[in-house]
């Protein structure tokens, strides 16, 4: 298993979190309000698909909706396979986090 780039372990947290609201605008603004600026669709999708071929996300179709004019809208779950990757990635940045005391930030290279 590779390990994740932050931007595809944000991107599994948040489907995570948005659950059987995943899809691609709600994601978008999901991670756009979690790193403070606009995450692009270009960047959404494309991380998407690379998600996608890692086996770490599905992807599934929704209902048409009038709105998009019949299309629909695909939605995202995290796969077992993409579990186990947060669950990995957790434990690496417990210890690279756990190592470091409160505030060391403040006191070090002043």
């Amino acid at each position: 298993m590779k390990d994740l780039t932050k931007i595809e372990e944000i991107l599994l947290l948040s489907i995570w979190e948005l659950k059987d609201d995943a899809y691609g605008f709600k994601i978008r603004h999901h991670i756009s309000d979690i790193i403070g600026k606009d995450f692009t669709f270009g960047n959404l999708y494309s991380a998407l698909d690379r998600l996608t071929r890692k086996k770490y996300v599905l992807k599934h179709p929704g209902e048409s909706i009038p709105q998009r004019r019949g299309k629909t809208r695909m939605y995202y779950t995290v796969s077992s396979a993409g579990i186990k990757a947060l669950k990995a990635a957790c434990a690496m940045n417990q210890k690279l986090w756990g190592a470091l005391k409160p505030y060391s930030f403040e006191t070090h290279h002043k």
